[in-house]
């Protein structure tokens, strides 16, 4: 028996859909945003001025970094104590939109230590912060998943959470939100969304439903991701957004694989943006768990899909006509830092998603996978 959630209450979607704001039940919103892009497009000052025009109370808590570390979520709750609202909107990447979700969670929560309960005993409910996410890129699928990452900096480890407390009530996908994505960020976020789409459908927890939405959203991001990317074209952007939703749907109920469990690793260490280590690593890891049968009959029939004969093929070349490097010395680690940072990479690569991987991974193969990524050489 399996129960499958794909979203919360509604996923709204078209562009101008923030619009939706105005008839949703909203009294003082606590809005968490990374700040630059959203000011800078005038997105934000849109969503106060809606919120305004209702009588609605707000506070705007900008800033949040990528890989959101727990001291950015502490503070947060705490400015929300101060403010005391009845529903967070998360506004803008995946970052945001994890920090927004945690500290829905966490503020209905004052004993728990957040640091703690991340780790060990997440709530599993909501009672009374409605959450509502609007996100800015194309990739994360935040806005309808249960899972949450944030950054132990003490550590340099991202960890991933759990909890059904963490799927927002509303998902509001305007892709007005997509059209001053810098061309990278389109590129590395939309590989971010193909990498969830590619794992989930390669997963041995795959189900019927979540297979025909893996696979349609590893077609659409297929064709529609580089006119997106190139030309910031408006209605490719508009596809991307659904497309990376709908692989968000999937992978929910099913779990990825190793390209998040080392982007995890990697990201804790060095800070490097996560869609861009998915992107780098994910023809690698396809090559890895290539040597599974079901894994390659599955890619056989992605492969048939985006009229291919080799689907990792395809995904190099993919990453190539985006601008996406070919391997982690491209992304500027140095040779003697990787060398010194080896072990403890191979094991916080082996936590989190890698443990549902296709194929098992021991830490030698580990080694062997990360140094292979490294030099952008083929695991073969």
């Amino acid at each position: 028996m399996k129960e499958l959630r794909f979203h919360g209450q509604a996923i709204i979607t078209g562009r101008g859909s923030v619009e939706a704001l105005k008839d949703l039940p909203i009294g003082r919103a606590f809005l968490v945003t990374g700040g630059s892009s959203v000011v800078k497009n005038g997105m934000l000052a849109k969503i106060q001025h809606l919120l305004a025009a209702k009588g609605c109370q707000t506070f705007v808590y900008s800033g949040v970094p990528k890989n959101p570390p727990v001291e950015t979520v502490v503070d947060g709750i705490a400015r929300m104590r101060e403010f005391a609202p009845d529903t967070v909107i998360g506004i803008g990447g995946g970052s945001c939109l994890d920090a927004a979700k945690v500290m829905s969670v966490f503020y209905e929560h004052p004993g728990l230590d957040v640091a703690t309960a991340f780790r060990q005993a997440i709530p599993q409910q909501r009672e009374r912060i409605k959450l509502i996410a609007i996100p800015g890129t194309s990739g994360t699928a935040s806005e309808v998943t249960c899972f949450a990452v944030l950054t132990f900096r003490g550590e340099n480890l991202k960890v991933g959470g759990k909890s059904p407390a963490f799927v927002p009530d509303y998902a509001i996908l305007d892709a007005d939100m997509t059209l001053s994505m810098p061309r990278n960020v389109a590129a590395e976020t939309g590989m971010d969304a193909m990498a969830h789409a590619v794992e989930c459908y390669t997963n041995p927890a795959l189900d019927d439903f979540t297979e025909a939405l893996a696979a349609g959203a590893v077609e659409g991001l297929f064709r529609n991701l580089p006119a997106s990317v190139a030309a910031g074209d408006a209605a490719a952007r508009e596809k991307v957004h659904n497309y990376q939703c709908l692989a968000g749907c999937a992978f929910a109920n099913v779990g990825t694989g190793l390209d998040h469990g080392l982007a995890h690793a990697f990201g804790g260490k060095y800070d490097l943006g996560h869609g861009l280590l998915i992107a780098v690593a994910l023809p690698y890891v396809l090559e890895f768990n290539s040597r599974d049968a079901g894994v390659r009959e599955k890619l056989a029939r992605l492969a048939k899909r985006i009229d291919r004969d080799d689907f990792v093929a395809a995904i190099r070349e993919l990453n190539a006509r985006l601008g996406i490097p070919a391997s982690f010395k491209a992304l500027g680690i140095s040779e003697t830092d990787f060398a010194a940072d080896l072990p403890a990479l191979v094991e916080n690569s082996l936590k989190g998603s890698t443990k549902v991987n296709p194929v098992p991974v021991s830490a030698g193969d580990m080694q062997v996978i990360l140094r292979s990524i490294y030099a952008g050489r083929s695991i073969k």
